[in-house]
């Protein structure tokens, strides 16, 4: 036991390639996440925005819309991508470890496919692609502050359960005409898997490389459909499936007892390469985010 649990901690610190060594995170109190979103990008928002300065100001004078901004720490960033009051359907994407606001659009280590934003519109393009006359948002919610790769938080669910804490406040606060899907990437699922229960709202909960959601099986996810993605070559694969406490991620949702439908991976390299254009995961998710996926078409 004692050896697992340190193969944990080990895995879940790693990041999926090399980087730059991040101070520690301590147990100080968590920052709180943004408030529920309002019917359009406010004025502070804006303002927030053009006095953090660059990138930030130009993506406001672009017209980007945030719903939550703050430049402190590792930041705060909740960016709409679509009509979102005119919507039917919303995915709200949530990323993973080491995902800070200076890296949205740019992604970790500069590498695109990582980016939430970039992702976020992914997406949207698929959606918009597969039906042109479908009314969809989606929402790229960096609205937590995920652990530092290098960190004992990133095998801990502390962090999730916060961002789970702000993420339900978040969706209630939607347009209640849309269905909502949650889309997690790596410690994002966990994030999305514990918000889940308290969102009946949500029909479909999508994991992307999760190393867990925080129950050992779809059916604690509070009748939402589960839906996981796991590569050949995702390293998440290497994390023992194992919770003590608030150690660990337990059961991965790609594990057969999960109960989770899973998705195809044609395409996907490694362990961020699923909402690349082209991916049969992006594809896929887009069919469940229209609402004309069936659990038992792969």
């Amino acid at each position: 036991m004692r050896i697992s649990l340190l193969l944990l901690v080990l895995t879940l610190a790693l990041p999926s390639t090399p980087a730059t060594p991040l101070p520690a995170t301590h147990s100080a109190p968590l920052p709180p996440g943004p408030p529920p979103p309002t019917a359009g990008s406010s004025s502070a928002v804006v303002a927030a925005m053009v006095d953090a300065g660059e990138p930030y100001a130009s993506w406001a004078r672009a017209g980007r819309r945030f719903l939550a901004f703050d430049a402190g720490g590792n930041g705060i960033g909740v960016e709409v991508v679509g009509n979102l009051e005119a919507a039917d359907r919303v995915a709200v994407l949530v990323p993973g470890v080491n995902t800070a606001l200076r890296d949205f659009d740019r992604g970790l280590g500069g590498i695109v496919r990582r980016a939430p934003a970039v992702q976020a519109r992914a997406v949207y393009q698929r959606l918009r692609a597969a039906d042109p006359q479908a009314r969809v948002a989606v929402v790229a919610w960096l609205g937590y502050h995920p652990p530092d790769g290098l960190s004992l938080d990133a095998a801990r669910d502390l962090r999730a359960r916060a961002g789970a804490e702000a993420l339900t406040a978040f969706v209630r606060g939607l347009p209640a005409r849309a269905a909502v899907t949650l889309i997690g990437h790596s410690y994002g699922a966990l994030v999305v898997g514990l918000a889940a229960p308290g969102l009946p709202r949500v029909a479909d909960v999508v994991a992307l490389g999760a190393p867990g959601l925080g129950t050992d099986t779809a059916a604690g996810l509070g009748g939402a459909r589960a839906w996981s993605a796991l590569a050949p070559n995702d390293w998440i694969r290497r994390v023992p499936q194992l919770r003590l406490l608030h150690l660990g991620h337990g059961r991965r949702p790609s594990a057969p007892a999960f109960g989770a439908t899973p998705l195809p991976t044609d395409g996907v390299s490694g362990h961020d390469g699923y909402l690349c254009p082209g991916s049969a995961t992006l594809d896929a998710v887009a069919t469940i985010v229209l609402g004309r996926a069936t659990a038992e078409a792969r």
